[in-house]
């Protein structure tokens, strides 16, 4: 059974409405990739770093995430990032010629506000993962999933496409 480690850095995908303040703010403890992944049948494990909103994302937290990735013993590796930002990330890990099975994903909608397009971007995500056959850093985002030179975000349609 494949081990997985999920790698939450915040994004849209886990923000959650503060009655206080009337903001979106990051869910730091993942509560709905804990909701999520306790259906799946593998063993995981859910790491939490960086806590931003892709955009406020720059190379100082690429490089924990880098460090992180390079000093884990997982293989199989799931990242939650904004979607902003996600192909700059991912360009940024496969400079540093991971041997490992990556998949980046997330959501344009938080879950807790409509957990239907973040269900289905990470249940793709982890089925991908499972069934890539070569090391390598892959995008799966609404229904688009392949290496991260070929998955885009088309910022007019607010959408991922090949």
């Amino acid at each position: 059974m494949t081990k997985l480690l999920i790698i939450s850095t915040g994004g849209t995908f886990n923000k959650v409405y503060n009655p206080k303040n009337g903001y979106l703010e990051i869910d730091t403890k993942s509560t709905a990739l804990e909701e999520i992944a306790k259906k799946w049948l593998c063993e995981f494990k859910i790491l939490n770093i960086i806590g931003k909103d892709s955009l406020e994302i720059n190379n100082q937290d690429r490089l924990e995430l880098l460090g992180t990735i390079s000093q884990s013993e997982y293989e199989h590796i799931l990242i939650v990032h904004g979607t902003d930002t996600m192909d700059i990330t991912a360009e940024y890990l496969a400079e540093g010629e991971l041997d490992k099975y990556i998949v980046l994903t997330g959501a344009m909608v938080p879950y807790s506000i409509d957990p239907i397009e973040a269900t289905a971007n990470l249940a793709s995500a982890y089925g991908y993962i499972h069934a890539v056959e070569k090391h390598g850093i892959y995008i799966a985002m609404n229904g688009a999933i392949d290496t991260y030179k070929k998955v885009k975000k088309d910022r007019k349609k607010g959408l991922f496409r090949l």
